[in-house]
């Protein structure tokens, strides 16, 4: 198959759409399709109008994954979201016609900004089938970003907007039940098919948090907590520097790794100094996936995680397959990762529930053994070797009924 995939949000913009598309695109290609992904550029184009409007001027160049044909078009700064970029309304019109020119089996939206309209406007012309990922919670991020208008007001907007944009597709791929039943609670009638992205479990081996520890001054015999996660608002990072609060009287050598960049990094950082956690919380930033990353999981005790917000929960399959005992709270997607597993301790949203499951594991060298050793089994049942063969069974399926 030829897929083309249309984002508005790739690397080097790091959080789980990202994640998810590189997976998609990886499992892909390296079962013989053919895969080019648009997106926007995050280097010289930026919002004071520098750099020219014209796609040719950024040309197809190769991600590192090998065979990924990656289009680049240019794109300006959010202004509420600077992390972030909007492809050029004048990128898109002169994009369409050379993607149109071009034979397709499939197109897979992942993002519902100029990204989706691409696509829908490409299949317009086209006649090929679309597919688009739900891969954020709209409804539960937009009040974080546009604080000064009514929460009720941009909730409602959020529904709407879905409506509007999952109708427009000819199938969406939906990555728990649980957000399942949010559209479904939304009026949106387009085919669905639940199917996580999973984990490509090559690339969670190995890790050396022993090497993590010594690298930065960590005690082999400190007890150490770790999350990865892009630090915004609605990932509730705050609460786990609560309950880090909570276990330090008992624990008061306890360190707590927080691995990932975001607009929320200043309020977080004051917020560990006004609770007097200076030397129990760091902050890394991103740490590299193939290195760096795969270190610091390791490198904790345990893995606590709290977002109420995820459609997946990748973060967790990761933590899991390294063998990092896990203590999460189950809403939507987590939910879905959790469901069954035998790695993990699930936590109500409560600082004093929350802390005392911590405080359990960080007691019991044995328990924490015993989850390790079952992490890697409960990974991989989210293989990508196996979701993605459902993706592409999709696909094929959209491709007949043309």
């Amino acid at each position: 198959m030829n897929i083309l995939m249309l984002s508005d949000v790739y690397f080097p913009r790091v959080n789980g759409v990202s994640t998810s598309i590189r997976t998609f695109a990886q499992a892909l290609l390296r079962m013989g399709h053919k895969v080019t992904l648009v997106a926007p550029d995050y280097g010289s184009h930026d919002s004071d109008g520098e750099g020219g409007d014209d796609p040719a001027q950024a040309p197809a160049v190769n991600d590192d994954l090998a065979g990924l044909e990656l289009i680049r078009l240019p794109s300006s700064v959010i202004f509420f979201d600077p992390e972030d970029r909007l492809i050029r309304a004048s990128a898109l019109r002169r994009i369409l016609p050379r993607l149109a020119a071009r034979s397709w089996d499939v197109v897979h939206i992942h993002t519902p900004f100029r990204a989706h309209r691409l696509g829908v406007q490409l299949s317009e012309l086209t006649g090929v089938p679309t597919v688009e990922t739900y891969h954020t919670y709209f409804e539960e991020y937009v009040a974080h970003y546009l604080p000064w208008l009514p929460g009720a007001l941009l909730r409602m907007g959020a529904r709407r907007a879905s409506r509007m944009l999952c109708h427009g597709v000819d199938h969406l791929i939906v990555p728990s039940r649980q957000m399942v039943e949010v559209l479904d609670r939304y009026g949106i009638q387009t085919p669905s098919t639940v199917i996580p992205t999973g984990i490509d479990l090559d690339e969670f081996k190995g890790g050396d948090g022993e090497e993590f520890r010594q690298r930065y001054g960590i005690d082999p015999a400190r007890p150490t907590l770790v999350t990865v996660s892009r630090l915004a608002v609605e990932k509730n990072i705050g609460f786990l520097i609560d309950v880090v609060k909570r276990l330090v009287p008992e624990f008061p050598q306890l360190l707590f790794i927080i691995a990932g960049e975001g607009p929320d990094a200043p309020r977080l950082k004051q917020l560990v100094q006004r609770q007097g956690l200076g030397d129990n919380v760091r902050f890394f930033g991103n740490l590299d996936r193939r290195g760096a990353l795969l270190d610091a999981y390791r490198a904790g005790d345990v893995f606590v995680f709290a977002s109420p917000t995820e459609t997946q929960g990748l973060v967790l399959t990761e933590a899991m397959a390294l063998g990092v005992p896990v203590v999460s709270t189950a809403v939507m997607g987590t939910a879905t990762v959790l469901r069954d597993t035998r790695s993990a301790v699930i936590s109500g949203e409560d600082v004093g529930e929350f802390a005392t499951h911590v405080a359990g594991l960080l007691r019991s060298e044995q328990r924490r053994a015993e989850l390790s050793a079952l992490g890697p089994g409960d990974a991989a049942a989210w293989s990508t070797t196996t979701l993605m063969g459902r993706v592409v069974g999709l696909y094929q399926q959209l491709i007949d009924e043309v």
